[in-house]
């Protein structure tokens, strides 16, 4: 028995949670134990204008009695504030009970005894800020030097994230993870003719170690960058109300995915779990695996195991192993992202894995895990390159990075912007355009894709900031994808 005013570890406190959560009869309990360090670095022109080492630690309770949901969490760490806080979880199920219509039902999970790391050849916190600040003021000297030219704003930002987790649960898993997490990027400013306009370059947020940083490839992208900024600010604008083919880089594409694919297959805002906040989604249960929700040869898969994907760990936060799982096969919708609650209501025999919280004191909730587009396969009869692509198009515009968007509730009508955008015409790429928005639905969008790139194209894009739930929660995820080409796409250009 574990002295409530002794010092013990998180994998005993979390072993006495379960402990009590079984002795008060609840259908289901877990804990999880986290700590969470976040640091930032922000360098504005020639200075750092923020330097941040977060660290923050606690344990959260879930408990299920009679079909209803209680959770309560703290930062205090002992014995006796798990015997607190357990008790807490349990009366707020009660109240819970009060009010609920339905009672909650869970699918199956198996029972883990393991431990996740994610795979790093540096630890980031192990590299002296000092070495890291220099790093970023040498880039935004660097793009700055092109001062003359009309480059007047510079910025560069590292981020590095640690998590370590504990689980345990009434089923009888206890898993330990350890996560880490790197990010690093940069843009600059160019003013001209009365007008600003901006350029960046991003190593995609993943889940690596200080590797991913790569100074050299982040300071040999400065020139480009510098040049693209100064060309953009002087290139012209298109007339809104034309239609025109797209190709559209991973660095664009990805958050196009995000949106119209990822978010409206989320089981819990198809239920309406949600939608007071975020809305609802189009992709209804009714549409399952009836839905042309893309182009014949359109797939999308989530993936919570690829490689340095910024949704990889080893289990989520309901403690079911990670997976892959197509969501559009061949053009068809065929499946959700689920948890083990929305699993079994859609009649699932087990959860897909979809569940996170983004703290200790945070609910599990679905989260878009690692979702990309499948790359086209080898002779197939829509593969082709980037530079094929571009080769075979008449009249369009190639498109790379994010911009501004919109989406309505329910995930259907659409506007993307970009980063940057370049004339096609007669097979060439023809100068730089600026201030380009796509306008589509997201089944009309998807449909409408002609080529799509091969797997040596395909770059593993995300977001490390993507917001959901009341109070709010922020998750990050991968979209793998490849450049593609969509044909009679609306475009607007901002007035």
């Amino acid at each position: 028995m574990v002295q409530l005013t002794a010092k013990v570890s998180a994998k005993e406190l979390a072993n006495l949670a379960v402990s009590l959560i079984r002795k008060v009869g609840c259908e289901y309990g877990d804990v999880r134990f986290c700590s969470y360090r976040r640091q930032s670095l922000y360098a504005r022109d020639r200075s750092l204008s923020n330097i941040s080492d977060h660290v923050s630690s606690g344990f959260g309770v879930r408990v299920l009695l009679d079909g209803a949901w209680g959770f309560a969490a703290s930062h205090n760490r002992t014995a006796a504030e798990v015997a607190r806080i357990v008790a807490l979880a349990v009366e707020i199920s009660k109240g819970s009970r009060l009010t609920q219509k339905e009672p909650v039902r869970l699918v199956p999970v198996d029972k883990y005894c393991d431990r996740y790391v994610t795979p790093i050849a540096i630890d980031p916190f192990s590299v002296p800020v000092a070495d890291k600040a220099e790093l970023l003021l040498n880039i935004n000297t660097q793009l700055l030097a092109y001062g003359e030219k009309g480059i007047k704003k510079a910025f560069s930002f590292l981020q590095f994230n640690h998590e370590d987790k504990v689980f345990a649960s009434t089923e009888g898993s206890l898993i330990e993870q350890t996560i880490y997490r790197s990010y690093p990027g940069f843009g600059c400013t160019a003013i001209a003719g009365g007008d600003a306009q901006s350029r960046s370059y991003d190593r995609p947020p993943l889940n690596l170690g200080y590797e991913h940083i790569n100074p050299t490839d982040l300071l040999s992208q400065v020139d480009r960058v510098a040049a693209e900024a100064i060309e953009k600010v002087a290139a012209p604008k298109l007339p809104p109300g034309i239609c025109k083919s797209l190709i559209l880089k991973p660095t664009n594409l990805f958050l196009t995915i995000h949106e119209s694919v990822g978010h409206p297959t989320e089981l819990d805002r198809v239920y309406g779990y949600e939608s007071n906040f975020a809305g609802t989604s189009f992709a209804t249960t009714d549409k399952l695996n009836k839905l042309q929700y893309a182009a014949p040869w359109v797939n999308f898969k989530c993936d919570r195991t690829q490689l340095g994907g910024r949704g990889t760990m080893g289990y989520d936060d309901e403690g079911v192993k990670s997976q892959d799982w197509y969501v559009v096969k061949d053009g068809i919708l065929v499946d959700y992202l689920t948890d083990r609650e929305t699993a079994y209501r859609l009649g699932r025999a087990s959860s897909n894995g979809s569940a996170c919280a983004d703290s200790w004191s945070s609910v599990p909730m679905v989260r878009i895990p690692n979702l990309g587009l499948e790359p086209g396969p080898d002779g197939g009869s829509h593969t082709a390159t980037l530079d094929e692509m571009i080769a075979d198009t008449e009249d369009g515009i190639l498109i790379d990075g994010i911009g501004s968007f919109s989406i309505d509730q329910q995930r259907r009508n659409f506007q993307f912007g970009g980063d940057a955008f370049w004339k096609v015409e007669n097979g060439k790429v023809v100068g730089m355009l600026k201030d380009v928005t796509y306008h589509s639905m997201s089944t009309d969008f998807w449909n409408q894709i002609d080529a799509i790139g091969p797997v040596s194209e395909r770059v593993q894009c995300g977001t490390n900031m993507c917001g959901k739930g009341e109070p709010m929660q922020v998750a990050q995820m991968t979209h793998a994808c490849v450049p593609v080409r969509v044909r009679d796409i609306q475009i607007g250009g901002n007035s």
